[in-house]
C-alpha cells in the first residue's frame, strides 16, 4: 500500500482517493455503505465529497456512515462549498429564489455559512480539507481566503484547497497567503485523463514548484476511457452522459472514442481493464498525488483497489503518449470552467 505526501503538509494521503459523486445520486444508502468500508478497509483513507453532491445528501450518507462504524477518525473527509458563479447584474430568477441571493458562492458570507451546514450533514466537528469548487473570479482572494483562515483558526477546518483552478489562481492565493500570513491552499482538484492533459502545460509545473497537492477527477474520462461508449451521439443506458445530459454528454466525442478503442487494446495486451488503466495512468504521472475514483457499486471498486500496488512502465506510457500527445486534449472536461477558452474540435 502506497501512501502520499499531501502537498507541503505531513499529511499522508492513499494514492486513490475515494470520490463520492454518486453516493445518493445514484447509489442508494446500502450501496453506499457497502463502497466506502470497502475501500477503508482496502486502505484508501481519503473521502472527497462536496455540499451540492445529491444536494447535500452524499455528505449526510458519509457522516452516518463514519459516526455508525465508529471510523470517523481513520478518514480525511476533503468537502467543498459550491461556486454558484454570480455575473454582474443577475437577477434572482436566475437561481432558486427560495435560497435568496447569497446562499451560493465564495463570498465571506457564504464560505462561513456552507461550512457550518457541511459539518451539521457530516456530523463532525470539522473538515480535514475545505476546497472551493471551481473558481468565484468576481470575488476577491483576499476576502475568500480570510474567511478560510478563520475557519481553520476556529479548528473548524484542518487544511484547504481548491478545485479546477487555473494555475494563476493557484499563484494568486499563494502570494495572497504570504503577503497577508493567511492560510495557503495545500491541494487543487482539476480534471486529469489521457483525453485532456492541458493540466500538464501550466498548472502541473505550478503545484510542483509551490508544493500544492493535485487529487484529480475522471480519470477513466466518464467511462470514455472505459469503453462504455462507441457512438458520440447515442449514449448506453445508465452511462453518465445519459443520465445527466448537459456538460457531461459534451465530454464524449468522436476522436475521443476513436483514442479509448486503442487504449482499450493497450489495456488488454497488459491484462487490464481499460478503467485499470485509465487510473493507473493518472495514478502515476508526474505531479499526481492521487486520482478520484468514484464507483457506483461495490462490484465496481473492487477491480479498481489492486491498482494503488501498482506501477506504469515507460513503455506504456509512451504507448499512451503517442494516442494523445503530453499537454493536448481530444475532449473537454474543462468545460464547466469559464477560464478555459476555447472548444474541442470534434474530429
Amino acid at each position: 500500500m502506497e501512501y502520499r505526501t499531501l502537498g507541503r503538509t505531513g499529511v499522508n494521503v492513499s494514492s486513490l482517493v475515494l470520490g463520492t459523486d454518486n453516493f445518493m445520486d445514484p447509489s442508494p444508502p446500502a450501496e453506499c455503505e457497502r463502497i466506502l468500508l470497502k475501500a477503508l478497509d482496502a486502505g484508501i483513507n481519503m473521502v472527497d465529497t462536496g455540499d451540492v453532491y445529491a444536494d447535500g445528501e452524499g455528505e449526510r450518507i458519509i457522516g452516518k456512515i463514519l459516526k455508525e462504524s465508529g471510523r470517523r477518525d481513520q478518514v480525511i473527509i476533503g468537502t467543498k462549498v459550491d461556486h454558484g458563479q454570480r455575473r454582474p447584474g443577475f437577477t434572482l430568477e436566475e437561481y432558486n429564489p427560495e435560497l435568496g441571493p447569497n446562499q451560493h458562492g465564495h463570498t465571506r458570507l457564504n464560505i462561513i455559512r456552507a461550512c457550518e451546514n457541511s459539518l451539521k450533514r457530516l456530523g463532525t466537528d470539522y473538515i480535514d480539507l475545505y476546497q472551493l469548487h471551481r473558481q468565484s473570479p468576481n470575488i476577491p482572494m483576499d476576502e475568500i481566503l480570510r474567511a478560510l483562515d478563520d475557519l481553520v483558526t476556529q479548528g473548524k477546518v484542518r487544511y484547504i484547497g481548491c478545485s479546477t483552478h487555473p494555475a494563476w489562481a493557484v499563484v494568486e492565493s499563494i502570494l495572497m497567503s504570504e503577503m497577508k500570513n493567511y492560510v495557503r491552499f495545500v491541494s487543487e482538484q482539476p480534471p486529469y485523463n489521457l483525453l485532456d492533459r492541458r493540466i500538464e502545460n501550466e498548472l502541473v509545473p505550478v503545484c510542483e514548484k509551490y508544493g500544492v497537492g493535485l487529487i484529480t477527477w475522471a480519470p477513466m474520462a466518464m467511462g470514455v476511457l472505459a469503453g462504455r461508449y462507441t457512438d458520440a451521439n447515442k449514449f448506453p443506458e445508465g452511462s453518465r452522459a445519459a443520465l445527466r445530459g448537459g456538460f457531461y454528454a459534451d465530454r464524449v466525442t468522436k476522436r475521443g472514442i476513436e483514442v479509448g478503442i486503442e487504449f482499450t487494446k493497450i489495456a488488454n495486451e497488459l491484462g487490464l481493464s481499460p478503467a485499470q488503466l485509465a487510473i493507473l495512468w493518472c495514478k502515476d504521472q508526474p505531479g499526481i498525488t492521487a486520482p478520484l475514483i468514484g464507483p457506483r457499486t461495490v462490484e465496481q471498486l473492487e477491480p479498481l483497489l489492486p491498482i494503488m500496488d501498482m506501477k506504469l512502465t515507460d513503455e506504456t506510457r509512451k504507448a499512451c503518449d503517442a494516442l494523445v500527445p503530453p499537454g493536448s486534449t481530444v475532449a473537454n472536461f474543462h468545460n464547466t470552467a469559464d477560464w478555459m477558452i476555447g472548444k474541442i474540435a470534434d474530429v
